[in-house]
């Protein structure tokens, strides 16, 4: 790949992203450091604990290596932790608790493996064990295969979720977004202000008159018109339940590449891909009642229609299918998957039978967090950080809330604490966050939330303070050692 094949339509190996932030972040470090600033990366240090004081926040540590603990006091802590998987992922025998780091999933045997989601984690694991059996190679005329090694005859692959689909394939559209004509954050805003106690379900009509607007053909042959929130992803979804998945998949690709090809844009949708951004916007101000029902109907349409994967993966999977060494599985809703007391992996029991395999991933992805589910013993206490809270109704003209999940913060990232300790704890950990952002994802997402907490950070200064030290805590050995006093940690 040379320079004129990078933009900002394609998709890059998580290795090859990496390596690129870590060369950013170190020429960030540099920078910093000629500028005058007083910068200490702490690299392969974990952070035992985290405790807000009255003046400042207190961390203990310890190196990755063991010995003695260690503890720092910071003005700002920023609190980045990202997703939380246990050191070793094989919880018992056969049985990963999550596909990452591949190179675990690698190691299991020519059986047959169950795979538990059918996302772009699920595919990422899918692809990791295949290629640790074979290989996959593009004929002559274009079309990728799976060459198996010649002793992995038995090797099986099986993806399951609840609905049994696979994503669809990246689509074109403009970048960037044309703006919407009807569901717009004016609007949305507007609603915030206006019908609070309805606002779901005037959002929701919001929804529908943007898509009838961009498609009218498609809001017709879904019936828009007379779907409620508790339908609408019924709707959205019963074309591809009704068909075979690897044939949706075949057809959804070739359609995907034809219209990359000529630049051509699928108007549904686009339309909700731009409106999921708008919608997020309300989702924090949903009462009780609606935030649930947001989470169980609604929230999937946007879901499946932003992450929609490489055209690289649809092939992969297609590749494994044609070589009947690939097949998708639709659990329904009533499931239950146990690890075997004895044998290697797991047993999987629905409606209709029983699968058993030597080998399973659970390729779910992280699931929402609350307040409890913090690492660090002080943040857990009762008087530390809270869930957030939600409006449930008015009572005699007050409005009562209740904890629903999640970790109640403010507009800049900050947990709301009581008072008489820092406030100066940030939180972008992603997982504590998806009970009221539900749409906090991938990069974009993380370079909005650093800018706004720096942006924080810095007005929390003052205009004439310059913050002299920045230290960061890391579980990755640096390429650098950089030893200063600091008074900030990230």
């Amino acid at each position: 790949m040379g320079p004129d094949d990078i933009g900002d339509r394609e998709f890059y190996p998580r290795v090859v992203l990496g390596e690129y932030f870590a060369a950013q972040f170190w020429m960030l470090v540099k920078q910093g450091v000629a500028a005058g600033h007083s910068i200490e990366v702490k690299a392969s240090h974990r952070i035992l604990d985290i405790k807000l004081n009255e003046q400042d926040i207190a961390l203990t540590f310890q190196k990755r290596s063991g010995g003695k603990e260690g503890a720092a006091s910071f003005d700002h802590v920023v609190m980045a932790t990202g997703h939380d998987w246990p050191e070793d992922t094989e919880i018992s025998p056969g049985y990963f608790s999550s596909p990452w780091p591949a190179a675990a999933i690698k190691r299991i045997g020519a059986v047959a493996v169950g795979v538990l989601g059918t996302s772009l984690s699920g595919i990422d694991a899918v692809v990791s064990v295949a290629t640790s059996h074979g290989m996959f190679l593009r004929e002559g005329t274009g079309t990728l295969r799976f060459e198996p090694h010649a002793e992995a005859e038995a090797f099986r692959l099986t993806m399951m979720s609840r609905k049994g689909l696979l994503p669809e394939a990246d689509f074109y559209c403009p970048i960037p977004y044309v703006p919407l004509a009807i569901c717009t954050e004016d609007a949305i805003q507007c609603l915030i202000l206006e019908k609070p106690d309805r606002l779901l379900d005037e959002v929701f009509e919001l929804f529908k008159d943007e898509l009838v607007h961009a498609d009218p053909e498609y809001a017709a042959g879904v019936g828009l018109a007379f779907a409620t929130i508790e339908d609408v992803a019924e709707r959205y979804f019963r074309a591809r339940q009704e068909a075979d998945p690897f044939v949706w998949a075949a057809r959804n690709l070739a359609e995907a590449k034809h219209n990359k090809a000529n630049r051509i844009t699928v108007a549904w949708r686009y339309a909700i891909l731009r409106m999921h951004e708008v919608i997020a916007v309300a989702v924090p101000h949903f009462n009780a009642d609606d935030l649930k029902r947001f989470h169980k109907h609604f929230k999937t349409v946007f879901v499946d229609d932003y992450a929609t994967v490489p055209h690289e993966s649809v092939e992969r999977l297609l590749a494994l299918h044609r070589d009947e060494r690939l097949d998708v599985v639709a659990l329904g809703d009533d499931y239950e998957i146990t690890r075997q007391p004895v044998e290697s992996g797991a047993v999987v029991k629905t409606a209709s039978g029983e699968m058993s395999f030597a080998a399973f991933i659970d390729a779910t992805g992280q699931h929402a967090l609350s307040a409890s589910d913090l690492p660090f013993p002080s943040l857990r206490k009762a008087d530390a950080l809270k869930e957030a809270r939600t409006k449930t109704g008015d009572i005699d003209g007050d409005q009562s809330f209740r904890r629903t999940g999640g970790i109640d913060i403010d507009d800049d990232f900050r947990p709301r604490v009581d008072p008489g300790i820092s406030n100066r704890l940030y939180c972008v950990s992603v997982p504590f966050l998806l009970h009221k952002l539900p749409f906090v994802q991938g990069i974009t997402s993380a370079h909005e939330m650093g800018t706004k907490v720096a942006s924080a950070i810095i007005s929390s200064l003052g205009d004439d303070t310059i913050p002299s030290g920045l230290v960061h805590a890391s579980e990755k050995a640096s390429p650098t050692e950089i030893e200063a006093p600091s008074d900030t940690v990230a």
